[in-house]
């Protein structure tokens, strides 16, 4: 992890670059997935599971035996753990829905908007190098919370068949039984075509490899919608002389052992700081079980020492990190300058870690720089919003004359003579 003394503005785009994705290649790989499932269905998810996940299964979604099995092998502190997390989530979440409006916008003319659940989700659970149970809890709730109709759950198995049963656990807690083997590029084709087990969906959720965020995209051109686009996962740490180093260096650790991908910043306004700061590092990823994959990651990741908050500010929001941790003094100034971020940890007793498990908010966010146009996924991404409008003979008359007059300037004359048609017979009936 290299340091960098006030670089150049010009330089930060080129400094701060992402792990690139070989978008041509991965789609070549991916294409031809998203084909043969289309076709071939189950016996294309069969197929997959044993090439790429080495096994063989004759049946590709989750029975009740294996949810209850699940439930009796984990241990109680994880079953309690999860239950607290799931209930600050559900709260949290459960606060975000609006409700419906209603407006008389003149007299007579009545318009509504409401939250309407989208009917079909999918949500892509990853069960590689670390079976993401957590990710069950951050999708599942606020899909059964807006009063989605059918929720799917994709998740790859290991080499025995078998789901992580915390996946199992928390699926069934939340109320999803419709639990499909199968993960990868294969399992986003399954929910985007359907095949004999697994329902086509409206929208698909969830994080993953290059290969998955490939495929939601090319899922896009189905009809289906997606979260957002998002690449591996990353943080920001912005801390000064009063953080803690060994705090830092964890918070830094916690995103870096994600993936080999992952990359991870830190922004000062001390050198000094920033080598303690290393040095912390260095000690701490020794300790990892997941070390390999975290100095991996360090590779591309850089500590950036800059002068003032002015400067700190506009590189924060240049990079819109998908987690950022804010330490410093000037903590109310330096969080009300940030514009472009997926989720804010403030002080230095909130790491990150809260925010991906338990806290209540979403750890679902936009990632490579998406945090510019995208929200990490909420309540909200699991509903649409539909608008009414109705009108009495008074608001027609009041309103009309308006549109006759605009549609009129666009030479839509069917739209004007909609207005003029009932005009004329209100006025014939009166």
């Amino acid at each position: 992890m290299k340091i960098l003394i006030n670089p150049d503005v010009s330089t930060w785009k080129e400094e701060l670059a992402r792990p690139v994705f070989k978008t041509k290649k991965i789609n070549r790989i991916v294409k031809p997935i998203l084909r043969k499932v289309r076709r071939n269905g189950d016996k294309a998810l069969i197929k997959y599971a044993y090439e790429f996940d080495h096994v063989e299964l004759e049946d590709l979604q989750v029975d009740q035996t294996e949810i209850k099995e699940a439930a009796a092998a984990l241990p109680t502190d994880l079953k309690e753990a999860i239950l607290v997390a799931k209930k600050n989530i559900e709260r949290f979440h459960a606060a975000q829905a609006q409700p419906e409006l209603v407006e008389e916008l003149m007299p007579g003319v009545v318009c509504k908007r409401k939250s309407v659940p989208i009917q079909r989700v999918g949500l892509y659970i990853p069960g590689g190098t670390a079976p993401l149970f957590s990710t069950v809890l951050m999708l599942g709730i606020p899909a059964k919370l807006a009063g989605c109709k059918e929720i799917v759950l994709c998740t790859p198995p290991n080499e025995e068949g078998k789901i992580h049963p915390a996946i199992l656990f928390t699926a069934d807690l939340i109320g999803i039984h419709k639990i499909i083997k199968s993960g990868g590029a294969q399992a986003i084709a399954a929910m985007t075509f359907g095949t004999e087990t697994v329902p086509q969906v409206d929208k698909i959720f969830g994080p993953g490899n290059q290969f998955v965020t490939a495929a939601k995209q090319l899922a896009t051109n189905f009809g289906v919608a997606i979260d957002m686009p998002a690449g591996p996962s990353e943080v920001l740490v912005y801390a000064d002389d009063t953080a803690v180093p060994a705090f830092v260096a964890a918070d830094l650790l916690s995103q870096a052992e994600h993936g080999v991908d992952s990359q991870v910043v830190l922004v000062t306004h001390s050198q000094k700081f920033a080598k303690k700061v290393l040095k912390e590092i260095e000690e701490q990823v020794e300790q990892l079980p997941r070390k390999d994959i975290a100095k991996k990651s360090l590779e591309n990741s850089v500590a950036i020492v800059l002068n003032d908050l002015k400067t700190a500010l506009e590189l924060i929001n240049f990079y819109a990190p998908e987690h950022l941790i804010i330490s410093v003094e000037q903590e109310e100034e330096a969080v009300q300058g940030i514009v472009n971020a997926g989720s804010i940890f403030i002080g230095k007793y909130t790491p990150e870690s809260v925010g991906d498990y338990a806290s209540g908010t979403n750890h679902t966010l936009p990632t490579y720089g998406y945090a510019r146009n995208y929200s990490g996924v909420s309540l909200d991404s699991f509903v649409k919003k539909i608008t009414y409008q109705k009108l009495s003979p008074e608001g027609l008359k009041n309103l009309g004359p308006t549109v006759e007059v605009m549609a009129r300037e666009e030479l839509l004359e069917a739209h004007k003579n909609a207005v003029t048609v009932r005009l004329n017979y209100l006025k014939k009936n009166s």
